[in-house]
């Protein structure tokens, strides 16, 4: 293509990792300006590289997968179930939910995991607050206010997790925590001095004195780029149904 006038010719940039196709993004997290499918190709092999580097299964292990039908979760799900059959891992997958009995919230969350259930062919169990506890999160909520409530649901939840795993008879549990909610939970343990924490945080696998440990196969992984993966197996409904979610519940500005 000749320049205005110069007489000089403009190279098309291409993707710095094929060179066959234009870039269609720039990483957040190398800042390399790549095409859409090898941004998919490193993304899943540096979770794999994680996976591997750091031990976190072992083959014949029983893992559920933490499905909140949030992107992060989602994402997880596919990039576990594709790994499992691109390597060869050998494990068994579970989906597991927790409803926690949230009107307007978890009931469009649950569908994207029933979705996810068909789309990848792993197994879901779903274990709700009100079958464990006798309530529903709602019902919580009318009884102690608004004060506080999340903490009451975060406590839950964890136990809600921990015992629907035991129902699976699984090996480990895996989470959709990122590089990101790693980085929140080192400034907030820093700020309120709670050094046990701090040195727990940022391992990759957590609870390994108890009867099921934690992985965090996202912990190098930003936030920034499973947003940009979502493109891979969302579809625009599902993503928008997200956005609409986060926007009911106050969790993204509207602006």
């Amino acid at each position: 293509m000749e320049g205005g006038g110069g007489g000089e010719k403009r190279t098309m940039k291409m993707c710095c990792i094929c060179n066959q196709r234009r870039p269609a993004l720039k990483r957040p997290k190398t800042l390399q300006q790549i095409c859409r499918e090898c941004f998919y190709e490193v993304f899943e092999e540096e979770i794999h590289r994680v996976i591997i580097d750091n031990n976190l299964f072992k083959r014949g292990e029983r893992i559920a997968i933490g499905a909140s039908g949030g992107k992060d979760s989602t994402v997880l799900a596919y990039v576990m179930s594709e790994l499992n059959r691109r390597h060869n891992y050998g494990l068994d997958l579970f989906l597991l939910s927790v409803d926690e009995g949230i009107t307007g919230y978890r009931d469009d969350s649950l569908e994207t995991v029933k979705r996810n259930e068909i789309q990848y062919g792993l197994p879901l169990k779903v274990v709700s607050y009100k079958d464990l506890y006798g309530w529903t999160m709602d019902e919580i909520v009318k009884m102690i206010g608004l004060k506080n409530n999340c903490t009451f649901c975060g406590v839950f939840r964890r136990q809600a997790l921990d015992r629907g795993a035991a129902l699976l008879k699984v090996d480990k549990l895996v989470t959709g925590h990122n590089a990101d909610d790693i980085a929140e939970t080192v400034l907030l343990n820093i700020l309120r001095g709670d050094i046990a924490r701090l040195s727990r945080c940022t391992s990759i696998i957590t609870g390994e004195d108890g009867p099921i440990p934690r992985c965090k196969p996202f912990k190098y992984t930003y936030e920034k780029e499973i947003v940009m993966h979502t493109s891979r197996n969302w579809t625009t409904f599902q993503l928008n149904a997200y956005i609409h979610r986060m926007l009911t519940v106050g969790l993204l500005g509207s602006s």
